[in-house]
This record gives structure tokens, sequence and C-alpha cells, in this order.
């Protein structure tokens, strides 16, 4: 899925200013932007470029939980190094939800 590089940029803005031990999901990045869908933020999220600096492991699903790709569990400790908990079912408190 191709996607308009303005529209990129939108996302990767919005992903460059979630606070460190905070997470937020691909829907609230699609609402902060002119035009993107939550898929469209996933889309995104794996198109990163290898070495980028953006905090792509702060991105999590509507469920408040770590999607189920191939770094999932990079995804998890990099979380958790920043001080992020889950609970039993791999939650993230709601409190933790950026913006507020």
């Amino acid at each position: 899925m191709a996607i308009r590089a303005s529209l990129l940029e939108q996302i990767y803005t919005v992903v460059a200013q979630v606070p460190a031990g905070r997470v937020t999901t691909y829907g609230r990045i699609a609402g902060m932007t002119e035009g993107a869908t939550a898929r469209l933020v996933g889309t995104a999220m794996r198109q990163l470029p290898a070495g980028h600096a953006l905090p792509w492991h702060r991105v999590i699903n509507a469920t408040r939980r770590v999607a189920d790709h191939g770094g999932a569990s990079e995804q998890q400790r990099l979380l958790r190094e920043e001080g992020v908990v889950f609970d039993g079912a791999g939650r993230v408190p709601a409190r933790l939800l950026w913006p507020d």
C-alpha cells in the first residue's frame, strides 16, 4: 500500500512526540492526522527504514496490547525498559495512554 509522503510525515511527526514510558494507539495517531486510518498507521510503522530513530515501540493496538507481529517481543522489551507495565492479559494500563 502506497502512502502519500505528506501523510507519512504527519504519522511520523506524531509518533516522534510520544514520551518515554507512555504509549499511544494506531487509531489515536490516525485521529491526529489529515486522513490516516489505524490500518494505514500500522502500515507506516512496518515501512520504517532501518536505523530510524522513531519510538515505534510506543504504538500499540486499540485493546492496549502489543500487536502480534515479528517484533512483538522486542517491542515489549523496549516498553518494559521504559517502565511500561502489562497486566496479566498483556494490556497496558489506560493511565499510560498518550495523549491524556
